[in-house]
């Protein structure tokens, strides 16, 4: 079946009617992005590199871009069998004054910075007198940035939990950190690229993953040598419970075996973890680990993570560490919390950044070193977020109608919470605080924090997944 998917697509419906309805002589639009207000106070600018590279490029995976004739012959008549208005003049124009490349600016702030809530991000300005529309029409597709945005504010600041305690707890802080948050979430949104861009989000601040899709991603769109993310060998109830009830220690064992010694793997990997509440998570933990395969355990030189999973999060962590202590027996670090011998707890159901924080506090009050722990999330990382969890709208802000500069804003009398901003905007930074002006030459100020990353169809600012990260980790 033959794709009729253009770029004239990726827009609301409504967008095609919009050129009809500026004011006669509008020559120039530009709009703005910000997260208005939020769950955090502060929010990860990340994501809108790999937009522009998927969608508003000649390497874009669907072949949508730059704009063809054939293009616009395909939208055109669907557009108007959808009951909206279709631009023909201005969609051939493109193509033909343009190359097909959509005449507008983006300016933006660098990834991975880190603004109060509230800052505008990125703006977005028309550059062909006669296609003033453009600069709203891509809404949508600009707008999907809060989601990588969104996963990663919420990463940076579950990542600020886990240092608070680390650094109260344990000896080891910066060794481990990367690893303390596992992605578990692609089998729990809503398709391939959603786990890819919310991955890559994930991987910004942390290294534990199972999400490969944002491997991929940070590779094709951001340049990353290598790969951004890691992983270790780990069960799933599969395959406990299909060694059956009365096997279930032969299950562990063949962990060992193939992973540790090394077996068929022909490798010896310093980390296993084991899910171990297939039947019963005391018995398992108790009995089998503690006691039966103590010896293998410590024998093996690698460290058995164990997964208690169900129940209560707090209860089974705590429970889980008391258990393995009596068996495995721990250290007092330098800080006076016990570090387990041998073994480690990954905790992977019910996690979201409130679990964490209440988690990591009762590990501490037990008198263990939070170093004894890891999490893996699945849909509260990457699935369990929204729009408006950081509240970001693109609105316009600022237009040239009749040789005139105009700014305009809304500003609802019933709910002042939602007016946006007037003028041509600029993000500043100066002395250490992010603030968006309105800058009446508009023009960028000296001290803008925004650089040019896209215009006229060509990427100008090509972000390496490397400086991304140390970027936003540089806060921390």
């Amino acid at each position: 079946m033959r794709s009729i998917q253009t770029l004239c697509s990726k827009t609301d419906s409504y967008k095609h009617s919009h050129w009809l309805q500026l004011p006669p002589n509008t020559t120039r639009l530009f709009c703005y992005l910000a997260p208005r207000f939020g769950k955090y106070a502060e929010t990860v600018w990340f994501g809108m590199q790999g937009i522009l590279k998927s969608t508003f490029s000649a390497d874009n995976p669907y072949g949508i871009y730059p704009i063809t004739m054939e293009h616009v012959r395909r939208a055109g008549p669907r557009v108007e069998a959808h009951g909206e208005p279709f631009n023909w003049a201005g969609w051939t124009r493109i193509v033909e004054k343009h190359g097909g490349h959509v005449p507008m600016r983006i300016r933006a702030l660098r990834e991975g910075t880190i603004v109060p809530t509230g800052t505008a991000t990125m703006t977005c300005e028309s550059t062909d007198p006669e296609l003033a529309w453009v600069a709203d029409f891509f809404e949508a597709p600009l707008e999907r940035v809060w989601y990588p945005s969104t996963v990663a504010t919420q990463g940076y600041h579950v990542k600020r939990d886990i240092l608070r305690w680390l650094r109260g707890t344990s000896d080891l802080v910066e060794e481990i950190v990367n690893s303390r948050l596992h992605d578990f979430g692609a089998r729990g949104v809503s398709s391939g690229e959603s786990a890819a861009i919310g991955d890559a989000a994930h991987l910004v601040f942390f290294e534990g993953t199972d999400t490969m899709e944002g491997l991929d991603y940070v590779t094709d769109y951001y340049g990353h040598e290598g790969v951004a993310g890691f992983s270790i060998p780990a069960m799933e109830h599969l395959t406990v419970t299909i060694w059956g009830r009365e096997m279930e220690q032969a299950a562990y064992e063949n962990m060992l075996d193939q992973f540790t010694s090394p077996g068929v793997a022909q490798r010896k990997f310093p980390f296993i973890a084991c899910v171990s509440d297939s039947y019963d998570l005391h018995n398992a933990v108790e009995n089998i680990w503690s006691k039966r395969l103590r010896q293998k355990v410590i024998d093996s030189g690698s460290t058995v993570v164990v997964r208690p999973d169900s129940g209560d999060p707090q209860t089974s962590v705590i429970s889980t560490l008391l258990a393995l202590e009596s068996g495995f027996g721990a250290v007092k670090n330098s800080k006076g919390y016990k570090v387990l011998k041998n073994v480690a707890v990954i905790q992977g159901d019910g996690i979201n950044p409130e679990s964490i924080r209440e988690i990591l506090e009762a590990v501490a009050r037990a008198g263990f070193s939070t170093s004894n722990l890891a999490f893996g999330s699945g849909g509260a990382l990457l699935q369990k977020v929204h729009r408006d969890l950081q509240g970001f709208a693109y609105k316009g802000s600022d237009a040239t109608i009749d040789g005139k500069n105009v700014g305009f804003h809304k500003d609802p009398a019933t709910d002042h919470h939602k007016a946006s901003e007037a003028g041509w905007l600029d993000t500043v930074l100066v002395e250490g605080h992010f603030k968006t002006v309105a800058r009446e030459d508009r023009k960028p100020a000296p001290e803008s924090a925004m650089v040019t990353i896209w215009e006229n169809g060509k990427l100008l600012v090509d972000e390496n997944f490397a400086d991304v990260r140390k970027r936003a980790n540089a806060a921390l």
